[in-house]
């Protein structure tokens, strides 16, 4: 599925889509020791248990009016303020990773329980339709990296944002814990931890 207002753009006949934009926010959020569960799980098991969990991160970007890039394997990655641009681009994200942090405590979703650590960044990124069989909508640049690197640094059951959506945020954020460390590609830099 691609986005509505990509659609429009294709119907229209544009052959080409490709924007750039200068405020967005991308979330990452990867669940956590997921290979030592796909040893031991039943695959109908493990299948119903990421249906479960990534349907309900759908319904939640559906709510919040983000944008689902792609699951990689089991990894959900979406884009707040593309393809439409919006100014609470953050909160709107920050909002949405709430919503998966409590999904991942209903044990009507998830039955294995599953632990996930979040990331998040804004700033600039590129959009665009690449490919002809199974097109995607997908984004790129340095704000992608970032955030896919809080991820991976981040911890279990905690969302970890950058300074960039930390001030995109405002003083909507009342608890966030700094944390200084380096980052590939990127050197020493604060990010912070919110729950």
């Amino acid at each position: 599925m691609l986005p509505a207002p990509v659609i429009q753009r294709l119907n229209s006949g544009e052959t080409q889509i490709a924007d750039r934009f200068v405020g967005a926010t991308i979330i990452f959020a990867d669940i956590v020791e997921f290979t030592p569960l796909v040893a031991r799980m039943d695959a109908g098991d493990l299948i119903k248990e990421l249906s479960n969990l990534f349907t309900a991160f759908d319904d939640l970007a559906t709510q919040h009016g983000i944008e689902k890039i792609k699951t990689i394997g089991d990894a959900y990655m979406a884009a707040s303020g593309i393809p439409s641009h919006r100014e609470d681009h953050a909160q709107a994200a920050v909002d949405f990773a709430r919503g998966i942090l409590r999904t991942m405590s209903d044990t009507t979703v998830s039955q294995a329980g599953l632990q996930i650590r979040i990331g998040i960044h804004s700033g600039p990124v590129i959009a665009g339709l690449i490919g002809r069989k199974r097109s995607i909508y997908d984004v790129w640049g340095e704000t992608v990296n970032l955030a896919s690197r809080l991820e991976t640094t981040g911890k279990q059951g905690h969302i970890h944002i950058s300074t960039e959506t930390k001030d995109a945020l405002g003083s909507d954020i009342v608890k966030a814990e700094p944390h200084t460390h380096l980052v590939k590609g990127v050197g020493e830099i604060t990010s912070y931890f919110i729950d």
